[in-house]
Parts: structure tokens; sequence; C-alpha cells
């Protein structure tokens, strides 16, 4: 199939119907297996291909070909943790639900995410039952990023080590999963829910969670590590933006930190760690050290607020006030952090200089390990035969030269060195 400069200017601005087209992308380096290869990337009905197959069953050849002109093609990326974006909060901006969720949805593009949690602070209940039944979950394409479920981060937390929650909707769960059903209502829509494992029942709960198919996370807690090591035991596999909101590490008293290196892991359990790479909620040094300890269950998170993409100033983060000022993010009139205003491929970028790691381990933090940690790595987070095709072609620094999401390009930086990607 022979595609005319005519016919299509800029892929971003003049998107041809590709989805039941045999794509090969041409001239490019994948992220495949935990490694770069160079090796053609082959696309049909939204789906990765393996071109064996099509070359020794069907006999046919690429009805699409694209030259990628030597760009490295990763996963989409995945942000487990984002309060919101583009001036929405999802706990605050609930007048219009959908059309705060899509605003950040489509702003997401820009920076390579594919799918996101969008997240809710601890907020009063009207707040859930209101936004929850209207945060459902989506496949992504042009309109915005894939919707993977909300994650619930509160209110059911340990009210000193509250962080930027307000303390007053923080609940007990003394009356087990009906405490949890009460505040939030239904929870079809819900991927993950962090809560504090000391709590009352909180065994029970994430157990029950888990059954449900959602991903218990543990933070905003003053668990020591025996009480991490139970939620881990009972089903939760996830731990919320590692060292913040939890006590500082102590060698007699490592708490959620310990999980890190805890005999669980040897012992076939899943540990992964949420951690903000922004250069503002964790010293490189801390960092390395997480990576060198734990290095297969780290999970780049933005916890990005309302000001991702907006200049400083007055902000919010669900009921409270923020001020951003100095690329710092805190609750208005104290020195309190609350979330993060850097986006997902400046946390990579962070990362990868401040641990001095390979590429591979930069982009499978923030694509593979999230998909890992809430169990859709078998067709998100990974270029393998048979997954989603959504993935970024990045430049050098690891810039987004554009995005596509099911085979289709849906966004394309027309700055970048490339900014069209030829059809041949």
């Amino acid at each position: 199939m022979d595609i005319s400069r005519n016919t299509v200017d800029k892929i971003s601005k003049s998107v041809v119907n590709f989805h039941n087209k045999l794509l090969q992308f041409r001239k490019c380096q994948i992220l495949r297996d935990h490694a770069v290869i160079t090796e053609d990337l082959w696309v049909r009905n939204g789906k990765i291909v393996d071109p064996e197959k099509v070359f020794f069953d069907e006999k046919i050849t690429a009805d699409v070909q694209i030259d990628c002109k030597g760009a490295l093609v990763a996963p989409g990326f995945i942000d487990l943790q984002i309060n919101g974006g583009f001036g929405i909060d999802f706990s605050y901006n609930n007048h219009d639900v959908e059309a705060g969720v899509q605003k950040v949805a489509k702003g997401l593009l820009a920076h390579g995410v594919t799918a996101f949690c969008p997240t809710l602070v601890t907020s009063p209940p009207y707040v859930y039952l209101k936004v929850l039944p209207l945060l459902k979950i989506r496949p992504g394409g042009p309109e915005g990023a894939a919707i993977l479920g909300a994650h619930l981060e509160g209110p059911f937390i340990n009210v000193n080590k509250k962080g930027a929650h307000p303390a007053q909707y923080i609940q007990d769960m003394d009356r087990g999963l009906d405490s949890l059903q009460d505040v939030y209502g239904s929870i079809e829509n819900v991927r993950i829910v962090t809560l504090a494992p000391e709590l009352n029942n909180a065994v029970d709960i994430i157990e029950e969670l888990t059954k449900r198919g959602i991903t218990v996370s543990l933070g905003h807690s003053l668990a020591d590590l025996s009480e991490g090591e139970r939620g881990i035991q009972h089903g939760a596999t996830l731990i919320t933006h590692l060292f913040n909101a939890m006590p500082a590490f102590h060698h007699r008293d490592p708490g959620l930190v310990g999980l890190l290196g805890s005999d669980l892991i040897n012992d076939g359990h899943s540990v992964f760690y949420g951690i903000i790479s922004d250069g503002i909620h964790t010293h490189p040094a801390a960092l390395r050290i997480a990576h060198s300890t734990h290095p297969d269950g780290l999970v780049l998170v933005t916890d990005a607020i309302s000001a991702l993409g907006l200049e400083e100033g007055t902000h919010q983060l669900g009921q409270l006030a923020i001020e951003v000022k100095g690329g710092r993010a805190l609750v208005a009139g104290t020195e309190t952090l609350c979330g993060s205003i850097a986006n997902m491929n400046q946390c990579i970028q962070f990362f990868m200089k401040a641990v001095s790691c390979s590429v591979v381990t930069a982009l499978e933090a923030a694509t593979l390990h999230p998909a890992q940690a809430v169990g859709i790595h078998d067709r998100k987070g990974t270029l393998s035969f048979g997954a989603d095709a959504d993935f970024v072609f990045l430049g050098e620094d690891l810039k987004v030269w554009s995005t596509w999401i099911a085979g289709e390009c849906v966004y394309q930086d027309t700055e970048s060195p490339h900014p069209t990607l030829r059809l041949i």
C-alpha cells in the first residue's frame, strides 16, 4: 500500500485508519524481553503480532510500512498514581467528572502515558459516591490514555502519617468491609486501594479486596515490618510512594521500607513499590538504595497534582489549597509536600540519571513493572507478541516523539528532530 505525502502530512493531524491493516514499523530499536533489539515491529488490529506467523502461515506482506528513522520504541508509560493535571483535580473538580478526566487523559498523551489510574485522595464520602461511578475503566485512543481503574489513596490510613490528607476525613475500618462500602459505595471501577496495614481488620479487608481483583497498596502508615509482612502475606502487593508518609528506615525497626529486603520476596511473594522520582520527593541516594535493594519491584509514579502542565501559583489537591513555588508543591501555609508537578517522562529521565542505570531499566520502571503490579502485564507494559500495541517513539534523550495506542498515532511532537514518521 502506497500512501503519498499529500495523504498524510503529519500523522498527529491526519490519522489514517490502519486498524485492519498489517503495519510494519521499520528501522527502529525495540524494547522487548529486557533488552533493546534491532527489529521491525508488526501491528494489526491493535495488537503486536509475530511476523513469522504472518510470513509462514498467511504468506502475506505488510499493507503499510512506516520508517521509524532509528527511533527507540518502548511500551507506553503507565502511571498508577496521579491526582490530576492541567487544572483538574479528580477529588475536587467533581462538577463535571467526565470532562475533567477526559482533559487529563488527553494531556497525558504528550508525555508518553498510554494508561493511568486516576487517584482520589482522602475525601468526604460524598466525593467517592459521586466520582467513582464516573471513573469508568475504558480503553485508550485519540481521546486520551486508557483508564485502568481508580486508585483510592485513603481515607483508611493512619492519621499520624496523613501527609497532605485532611485529618477530619480519615476513617477507621472497625466494621470491616462495611466501613469501605459505606464510604466508597460501589468499587466496580477501582483498581488500587491504599490503606494502612496496622488498622483494625486490615488483613481481612486486604484478602477480600484481593479476591475481587483489586490491588492493595500499603501506605500512609506507621506499620512495623511484621505488620507490613502480614499485609503482603494476605494479598497486598504494592507500597505507596516509598519513603513518603511512612517512618524513616531504622536498622532495628525497618518498617514498610524493610519490605524491600523481606524474606517474603525470596518465598515468592510479589512486592512492588511506587516511588516519586521528581527530584523533590526522593533524594537520588534514596533512589539508588531502593533500586539496588529490590530493582524488580520499582514502579515510577508521578503523584502529579492539578498543577501539572501549569504555571506556579495556587492550585488544589482534594479539599486542600496547594502552593507551587520553586518546583515544590506544598499544602498552603505549611512545609508539607503534597504531590508533584512532574510528568512521567521527566520522572524517567531523572531516575535514569540519579541511579546511573540503563535505558532498559529506567523504561521498565514506568512500563513493565507497573503493569506487573496490577496484573495486566500480559497485555500492557510490554511489546511481546499478542500484547496491546500501545507504545512510544523516543529520542536519544528519551524525549517523547510520538505516542501510539492500539497501533494508532494519538500524539506527535511536531518540534522533535523527526516531526513526521514517514510512510513508505
